[in-house]
C-alpha cells in the first residue's frame, strides 16, 4: 500500500521534511503538485507485485506468520519482525506486507522492460525458493480464493484502518486482509504530453481490469463477479477511491482533491492512530475543528497523508497504475508490457484515449461482468491489437514479445468468441 521505488525522490532530505510547516492551504498544493508529476521524458518502468500466500499442502489453512517469517529470513519486513534486517531480495527488490500478510516485492525501476523482466524473475525465483522449504505457495489470483479475510500484521496503522473501515461493510477487510494487486508504474511524462498520459491511463482502466481479471472466487465462494478485489476496494471510502479527474491540469486538480480529503489515520507514537471525524488536511493546515487541537502539520504528514490514496491511477512523482488483479508469478510480464506498450508514444496514447471513450467510466460493470461485457470486450480486443503493435518499444526480446502478444490476443479474443 505504499510505495518504494527508487524513481525521483521527493525534494529534501527526511528531517527537513519532518520540520518544515506548512504554512497554508496554497502551501500544501503546491508541495503535493511538485512531487506527485515530476514531469520529463519517459524512462523508467517499475513493477509492484502482490501475492496471497498459502500453506502448499492446505491453502484454506489459516497462514501462520511466524511459518512466513521463517521463510521469508532476512528478508522479512520489520512491521512483521521489528528485528529484522529487512534486506531486498537478490536484485534489489524490498519486500513488504499488507495487513493479511500478503507479500509484495517492490522492483526497483528499470530502464527497459527485458531488464525489469529480468530483475524481477531472479527475485521471484528467489521468493519462491525460500518460501517453498517452509510449504508456503504464493497465490495466483487478485483475491484469497480460499480463505476468509484475517488481519494478521499488528500495526498502528492498519489497526486505525480496520477501525475506520468496519461500519461502512465488510470491503475494508477484504481490501487489507485478502486482496493482491500487480502496479504497474510509469514516468509521468514532459509537461506537453504528462495530462494525456494521465487520461489516457485511467480510460483505459475498465477495459484493462476487464481483461485481467481474475478474483471471482473468495473464501471458497463463487463471487458472481469477475474481479471481487476491485469491488473490494471500491467497497471502502469513496472519497480516497474513486477516479481522479483527468480533464484540466492534473497536478491542479490532484493536489486540491488531496487538500479536501479526511485524514484516514494520524500517526500519534504509542497512542491509536485513529483520525478526529471528518478532519481535512485542509482543515488541520487552518486550525479548523479537531485541527485546532494537534500541532500545525509539516510536510512529512502531507507525504504520509498520500499514501492513504488508493485511486485507481495514483501520482507518486510516477504513475502508479493499480487497477490490475494479480497474475499467476509466471505471468505478471504480460499486463506490465501491455501498459508500458499502450503509453509509450504519444500518438498511441492518443489512439488509446480515442478507442477507450466509449467505456471509460464503466470500473463497476468492468469489475462486475469482466470481458462477459460485449463493448467492454471488444475495446479490450482492440486495446491488445494496439498494445501488441507496439510492444517493440518496449526493449523486450522477440521471443518475449511473441509469449506477451500470444497470452493477451489469445484472451482478449477468446472471450469474444466464447461471449
Amino acid at each position: 500500500m505504499q510505495a518504494v521505488h527508487d524513481f525521483p525522490e521527493k525534494s529534501g532530505s527526511a528531517s527537513n521534511r519532518t520540520a518544515r510547516v506548512l504554512a497554508d492551504r496554497a502551501a500544501g498544493e503546491a508541495y503535493v503538485a511538485s512531487v506527485c508529476f515530476k514531469h520529463g521524458p519517459p524512462r523508467l518502468t517499475g513493477v509492484e507485485l502482490e501475492f496471497t500466500v498459502h500453506h502448499a499442502d492446505d491453502p484454506a489453512r489459516p497462514l501462520d506468520p511466524d511459518v512466513l517469517a521463517t521463510a521469508l529470513g532476512p528478508h522479512t519486513p520489520r512491521t512483521l519482525r521489528p528485528d529484522s534486517p529487512a534486506s531486498p531480495l537478490p536484485a534489489g527488490s524490498p519486500v513488504s506486507l499488507e495487513p493479511g500478510c500478503q507479500v509484495e516485492i517492490s522492483a526497483l525501476p528499470q530502464a527497459s522492460l527485458r531488464e525489469l523482466d529480468a530483475a524481477v524473475t531472479a527475485d521471484l525465483h528467489h521468493l519462491r525458493d525460500r518460501l517453498a522449504r517452509h510449504g508456503l505457495v504464493l497465490g495466483e489470483s487478485g483475491i484469497d480464493a480460499h480463505r476468509a479475510p484475517r488481519r494478521l500484521l499488528h500495526t498502528p496503522r492498519y489497526a486505525a484502518m480496520e477501525r475506520r473501515f468496519a461500519p461502512i461493510g465488510p470491503g475494508g477487510l477484504t481490501m487489507m486482509c485478502s486482496t493482491a494487486g500487480l502496479q504497474v508504474c510509469l514516468d509521468a511524462g514532459e509537461p506537453e504530453h504528462y495530462a494525456a498520459r494521465w487520461a489516457a491511463a485511467h480510460a483505459m482502466g475498465p477495459p484493462l481490469l476487464a481483461l485481467f481479471a481474475n478474483s471471482r472466487v473468495h473464501a471458497g465462494r463463487d463471487t458472481g463477479h469477475a474481479s471481487a478485489r476491485w469491488l473490494a476496494v471500491q467497497d471502502t471510502e469513496a472519497v480516497r477511491t474513486r477516479t481522479a479527474a483527468v480533464a484540466g491540469d492534473p497536478a491542479r486538480e490532484w493536489a486540491g482533491r488531496l487538500m479536501d480529503v479526511p485524514l484516514m489515520v494520524l500517526p500519534r507514537g504509542d497512542r491509536p492512530w485513529d483520525a478526529p471525524e471528518g478532519l481535512t488536511f485542509a482543515d488541520w493546515i487552518d486550525g479548523r475543528g479537531a485541527g485546532a487541537l494537534l500541532p500545525r502539520p509539516t510536510v512529512a504528514d502531507l507525504d504520509y497523508h498520500l499514501t492513504t490514496m488508493f485511486t485507481p491511477v495514483r501520482p507518486q512523482g510516477y504513475l502508479e497504475i493499480r487497477y490490475l488483479d494479480a497474475q499467476p508469478p509466471d505471468e505478471w510480464l504480460a499486463p506490465v508490457g501491455l501498459v508500458s506498450a499502450l503509453l509509450a508514444r504519444p500518438a498511441t496514447v492518443e489512439k488509446v484515449r480515442e478507442v477507450c471513450a466509449p467505456v471509460a467510466d464503466r470500473w463497476t460493470t468492468a469489475a462486475r461482468r469482466g470481458l462477459a461485457d460485449p463493448e467492454l470486450a471488444a475495446v479490450a480486443a482492440a486495446l491488445a491489437d494496439l498494445g501488441c503493435a507496439e510492444l517493440g518499444a518496449t526493449g523486450l526480446a522477440e521471443e518475449s514479445i511473441t509469449e506477451i502478444s500470444e497470452s493477451v490476443q489469445g484472451r482478449a479474443y477468446r472471450s469474444r468468441s466464447e461471449a
